[in-house]
């Protein structure tokens, strides 16, 4: 029997997204093929972390349209130079990762704000 996951497919896809962008822009910048860095572990060990806390679950915007900024200042612009970097590479690099981005970005914005 397949054993169901608590995760939604939504978590599950961000974390995809965010692992992606951070390992490109750790082997563009900082010549890491196989593994990350100490700093970007770091990043990604935090927003995995962040990811694991989010109060929407489910229903989570993307970061960048979520009312709730989760992340500490310092770590959230390097995350910002991150996706800065990678975000257009994504297109490239996992066209498929960024296109459910965009889609997701899109999508998020409705769902948080009520309508009056």
């Amino acid at each position: 029997m397949k054993e169901q996951s608590t995760e939604s497919a939504r978590l599950r896809r961000e974390r995809k997204t965010i692992a992606a962008m951070i390992h490109l822009y750790c082997r563009d910048r900082h010549g890491k093929r196989d593994e990350l860095c100490d700093e970007c572990g770091e990043l990604h060990d935090y927003a995995m972390k962040r990811l694991d806390h989010c109060p929407f679950a489910a229903d989570k915007p993307t970061c960048a349209r979520c009312p709730v900024h989760c992340y500490k200042p310092e770590m959230r612009e390097k995350v910002r130079g991150v996706m800065r970097f990678a975000g257009p590479r994504m297109t490239f690099r996992h066209p498929v990762l960024a296109v459910r981005h965009l889609a997701d970005g899109r999508r998020g914005r409705f769902q948080i704000l009520p309508f009056y």
